[in-house]
């Protein structure tokens, strides 16, 4: 597929050319992004495009709990954490709740922020 937006094309080498974890912080922002737009398109009554948002925001959840390192003892903390997610999101995407999307969107900009600076921490002692 050839990209001819200079965007796309910005988009697809930072991603190409992005550590592990910088690839990680992106998953987060896109979730989080995601899910304040699923908010948008609610309030606004677009409710496929709201559906649209929501099952990406899952999808995200979803390969962030799939690709946990198992190997590590916060693994188990964050499958469950994830899951919780992952399930509230379907709840909200069936009811069409901003309420419970509201609470969502707040631990998952809590969970990038952390891990946003626990990477910040690692380049500082690495």
């Amino acid at each position: 597929m050839a990209l001819s937006n200079p965007y796309q094309k910005y988009q697809q080498n930072s991603v190409m050319s992005a550590a592990p974890e910088e690839l990680t912080h992106m998953l987060y922002n896109g979730g989080v992004r995601f899910i304040r737009q699923a908010m948008q398109h609610i309030e606004a009554k677009e409710l496929e495009k709201a559906h649209e948002k929501l099952v990406r925001a899952q999808e995200i959840y979803a390969h962030l709990q799939d690709t946990l390192n198992r190997d590590i003892e916060i693994a188990g903390n964050l499958h469950s954490l994830y899951d919780f997610i992952i399930h509230q999101l379907m709840q909200a995407n069936i009811k069409k709740d901003t309420d419970i999307l509201q609470e969502i969107v707040a631990l998952t900009e809590d969970l990038r922020d952390t891990w946003k600076e626990a990477m910040e921490k690692a380049r500082e002692q690495g």
